[in-house]
Order: C-alpha cells, then sequence, then structure tokens
C-alpha cells in the first residue's frame, strides 16, 4: 500500500475537537425535560444531607432509578459547586469513556490481525476510524451533554462487553494457532471484569445492566451457531455471585434501610411494570429503534447501511481471525438491545443507547475500508468528522440555548427573584414544569404524596394563598393567564413569559 500524503496531525484536530465539544457549553442550556431537573435536584438532596444511598426529590423517597449517576453528580457538586455544569460533566467524561473503550478494543484487534498476518491490509486504522466516527455519532454527543442515566448506563455496558470479547479473542476453543493454547491470568482478569462491571451496570440502570451484557453474549454465540467455551459455562457460577457483590453496594443498605417498599416500587412498578405495560406513558410502535439507531448514527449512516448488507457476505460457522469476532459480536451488540426493547411497553429514545457502540464498530469497519480505496476518501471522512463538530458548536452557540429558553422556567423564576419574590412559593396553575424541581427546589408546591401540586382553579389558588399568607408566584400556560389576571377572587400580576409559560405574582383580594 502506498504511503498516505493525508496529513496526521489533522487526525489530532478532530480529536481535540470532539474532546472540546463534550465539555463545550454544558452550563449553556439549562437543565431540560422532565429528567435532568429532576435527577440533578435528588442528587443536589443527597449531596446536602451528605448522603450516598437513599434517593429523595423534595424531601420525599424516590425510588426510580439506581445511584450512580446521583453518585457522580453529588461528586461533581463536591469539585465544581451546584449548577447545569457540574449536573452534565461526568456524563461527558462517560461519553468519552465509551469511545476510548470502543477504541482500544479495536486497537487490540487490529494489533492482532496484523501480528498474525490475517488480511493486515484490511485493518489498518480501524481504532482510530471507529472511534472518531462513534464520538462524531449524534446520539453520543447529545446524550453525553445530558444529566440522564442513558449513558451512565452505556458506559460501564460497554466497558463489560469490551472485556468479555477481550477474553474470547485470547483464550482458546477450537484453534490451533500455540500462541492461543492455555488460559493465562489476564485472560481470566478480563472474564473477570466482564462480571464486574455488570454489577457496575446494575447500580446505573437496575436490572437492564445485566440483561443486555448476558443478551448480547447469547446472540453472539447463536449467531455463529455454537456454545460457549467451557471457561465461559464455568464462570457463571462465580461471575454472577461477583457482580451481585459489586452491585449489593447501593442495593444492600437500600434494603437494610427501606425494606421491601424500595423492592415493590423499584423492581415491580420501575421494572416489570414499565417493560411490560404502559403505565409510564411511553407508548412507541413496535419499530421504534429500527429507525432511531440509525438516527443516532448521523452523519455516519451510509456506512451503517452499507455495512449490514454486508452482512450478507459474511463467511459462515465459527469466526476464526479476531477481526471476525469483532464483526459478529459488534452485529450481535447492535440487534439485541433492538430487538429486547422492541417488545417493551414503555419506549425512550435513549433505552437503545446502549446498542450504539456495537453499531459504530461495523461503521468504523466500513470506514477503515471506504478510505483505502483512495486519499480523497480520507478527506471526505476527514472533512465529515470536523464538519460534525463544527456543527454542534455552531449550533449551541448561535441556536440550541434560544430554543432552550422556550423548554425551560429558569430565567422566568430569575426574574421574580428579581422583582422581591426570592422566597415565595411556586405554585403550578393548570400545568406541571418538572424544572421547577431543580430552579425553584425547596420553595414548589407538592401534594400530600410529594408529587408537583396542580391547581386548576382561581379559587383553590386563592385558598392556597391564604395557608401561605403571602403573594406567591404562579406558573401558567399563557392560554390560561386570564383566569388570574381577570379574577375577582385574586390579583395577579405578569412577570414575564417565555413564549409557552408565563410567571405571575399572585395575591388575594
Amino acid at each position: 500500500m502506498r504511503n498516505s500524503n493525508f496529513p496526521k496531525a489533522l487526525w489530532l484536530v478532530v480529536i481535540v475537537g470532539f474532546v472540546v465539544l463534550y465539555f463545550f457549553g454544558l452550563n449553556f442550556i439549562p437543565l431540560l425535560g422532565p429528567d435532568e431537573p429532576r435527577y440533578s435536584q435528588i442528587a443536589r438532596e443527597m449531596f446536602e444531607r451528605g448522603d450516598w444511598v437513599t434517593p429523595t426529590l423534595g424531601g420525599y423517597n424516590w425510588f426510580e432509578k439506581p445511584a450512580l449517576l446521583y453518585w457522580a453528580q453529588h461528586l461533581a457538586y463536591n469539585i465544581f459547586g451546584v449548577s447545569e455544569f457540574s449536573a452534565r460533566f461526568f456524563s461527558a467524561i462517560f461519553g468519552l469513556g465509551v469511545v476510548f473503550a470502543i477504541w482500544r478494543l479495536c486497537l487490540r484487534v487490529e494489533t492482532l490481525v496484523q501480528k498474525k498476518g490475517f488480511y493486515s491490509q484490511n485493518s489498518n486504522g480501524l481504532a482510530k476510524y471507529t472511534a472518531i466516527a462513534l464520538a462524531t455519532s449524534i446520539g453520543l454527543i447529545v446524550f453525553s451533554r445530558g444529566a440522564s442515566f442513558d449513558i451512565i448506563l452505556t458506559f460501564p455496558v460497554t466497558l463489560s462487553l469490551v472485556c468479555f470479547l477481550t477474553f474470547e479473542i485470547y483464550a482458546p476453543h477450537s484453534r490451533s494457532d500455540r500462541d492461543f493454547q492455555g488460559y493465562v491470568a489476564t485472560d481470566l482478569i478480563f472474564l473477570a471484569l466482564f462480571y464486574v462491571f455488570i454489577g457496575v451496570a446494575l447500580i446505573a440502570k437496575g436490572l437492564i445492566g445485566a440483561v443486555i451484557p448476558f443478551g448480547v453474549v447469547f446472540t453472539y454465540y447463536f449467531f455463529q451457531f455454537r456454545f460457549p467455551q467451557r471457561m465461559v459455562i464455568f464462570s457463571l457460577f462465580w461471575g454472577i455471585p461477583l457482580a451481585v457483590l459489586v452491585a449489593s453496594i447501593w442495593y444492600l443498605p437500600m434494603y437494610l434501610t427501606h425494606g421491601y417498599g424500595f423492592i415493590d416500587d423499584f423492581f415491580v412498578q420501575h421494572h416489570f411494570q414499565r417493560y411490560t405495560s404502559n403505565k409510564f406513558q411511553h407508548p412507541q410502535p413496535f419499530y421504534f429503534f429500527w429507525w432511531v439507531l440509525p438516527a443516532m448514527t448521523i452523519p455516519w449512516i451510509p456506512f451503517l447501511l452499507t455495512a449490514l448488507w454486508n452482512v450478507r457476505n459474511w463467511r459462515s460457522g465459527i469466526a476464526q481471525i479476531p477481526s471476525d469476532y469483532l464483526r459478529y459480536f459488534a452485529l450481535a451488540w447492535m440487534i439485541f438491545p433492538i430487538f429486547f426493547f422492541s417488545f417493551s411497553g414503555s419506549k425512550l429514545p435513549g433505552y437503545i443507547l446502549p446498542a450504539l457502540p456495537g453499531a459504530m464498530i461495523l461503521v468504523g469497519d466500513r470506514i477503515q475500508r471506504f478510505v483505502q480505496r483512495s486519499e480523497t476518501n480520507k478527506w471526505l471522512i476527514f472533512g465529515l468528522a470536523s464538519g460534525t463538530i463544527l456543527t454542534c458548536a455552531l449550533l449551541l452557540v448561535f441556536m440550541v440555548k434560544d430554543v432552550a429558553s422556550h423548554e425551560t422556567v429558569k430565567y422566568l423564576i430569575e426574574k421574580a427573584d428579581a422583582e422581591g419574590y426570592q422566597n415565595s412559593k411556586i405554585i403550578h396553575f393548570h400545568t406541571i414544569s418538572h424544572n421547577t424541581e431543580f430552579y425553584g427546589a425547596k420553595r414548589v408546591a407538592r401534594a400530600e404524596d410529594g408529587k408537583l401540586l396542580r391547581i386548576d382553579g382561581v379559587k383553590e389558588l386563592a385558598d392556597e394563598i391564604r395557608k401561605e399568607g403571602k403573594p406567591v408566584v404562579v406558573l401558567s400556560l399563557l392560554e390560561h393567564v386570564p383566569q388570574l389576571t381577570e379574577s375577582d377572587i385574586v390579583t395577579a400580576n405578569v412577570m414575564a413569559d417565555n413564549g409557552e409559560m408565563a410567571i405571575v405574582a399572585v395575591n388575594v383580594k
């Protein structure tokens, strides 16, 4: 293969670019949606109490999710103080950690392929192009910049699967090469780490942290129509207890503190009922994830489609070389989560994020073949990667913040505080905004069950004001503001609006 004239320093520019992008402006945009502010507030309450065990929201127990995200935010609050940047900091770290883990896996495969002389002309650059494609995929960029559990789960799941495949490509099972004969300590360490990171994944998002790794491994063997090695089967007897032991770091003190109430809320309602029903109001069609995952690979969709089309040309039977193992494993890594979550009664885009690394390994494999055809193709890949980074940065600076301002009440509450209502109770009128969990913490009115209080009538609002004994701040959709300003029961002063909601100072007449 002829020497390349492509400047290697440009790849360094891309690497530095996406690392900067993952941290750039984490505090530009307020916490959005119902989840970011809730999770960040839960972590703040744990931080303020110095508690690493029990999640609470508004002082009430909150058992929807396990603790890993809260621990990460708790730690960031200790380092940087409470802010949007702190709430999202470890999401960015974990996102880059996923990239590094996949790069290291592909580099190991690439090096081994070249060392053994298997198709060496097809392996050069696999690690580099896979890592660059993964890091600049829109799915990983978006979720690595948000305070959500999806990237927190994806990181330990990725580490678990990387460790398993590392064991698989080195451990023997029917190969004659003497360098592969016999287990060594490092092989068994990687197999043990597979279970350790499953334990961490259980603390990241519950039982799905075990379902995905075991499901991917089963699918990987199924694709090759072979049984696992005896060592893999035997490892179940000591590996599963190891994973449980790691997970017990949080689950055991939670159970000892809260008993069966924790089991019922966490496992029964937020695991089994979430999967088997639409109790939590996230219905989507069966094929939902079949288009969500490809969308997450933007701008690399053409390479993903090409990779999937090329599957029909793969050699059948047991994989013989490391690059075969990688392709079979990557396909299983992508396909199992899609099938599993397609049967779920509750579907959200972030559920499928743990499948993205597998899809991007297939993409990286096609990219490294593509760039070998001509020097021009390297420039095309560089342009696509650097263009994605630049586009995302420009959107953050010039568009996203303005668009997001309509989805947050942060600036409305700041306006009310500036008007002298910084200690006033915040009440929702005909609506609920979970932004107030974080930006109106300790001031937002709650019902007896701990949920945000929603009032739908002016009379009920007046009664609440009388209980408070002073004016309150009301968040209302714009269409309902006239009920306050034209009322004979209360006086209302509209202080600001964000195009969808208004913040109103209200008192009884």
